[in-house]
């Protein structure tokens, strides 16, 4: 059974349908994804998620275990590989 999706609209004016309470707009991620750096490989939930715990440069991802990344919600562990690549690229590593 699908859910219902109902229109949302955001703060910039964008109208989009969501089956979920979550406020995350399409157009807006579009808009706000990175060109360039880790956060630009990764999904729109997984980045909104990162940057909404301040963890927007590798060095800072560094500092966390892959465990407690995969508990921040919007980080599933599909995004772990992509991650841990970016990290492995720049000589760093999740924390131990």
């Amino acid at each position: 059974m699908k859910a219902e999706k109902s229109l949302k609209v955001c703060e910039k004016g964008h109208k989009y349908y969501k089956s979920s309470d979550c406020p995350s707009c399409p157009t807006c991620n579009k808009e706000n994804k990175p060109d360039s750096g880790f956060l630009s490989k990764l999904s729109s939930p997984a980045r909104s998620a990162l940057v909404h715990e301040g963890i927007d440069t590798l060095q800072k991802l560094s500092n966390y275990t892959e465990k407690e990344i995969l508990k921040i919600h919007g980080i599933g562990p599909a995004s772990l590989p992509t991650m841990r690549s970016s990290l492995e690229e720049a000589d760093l590593s999740f924390k131990e």
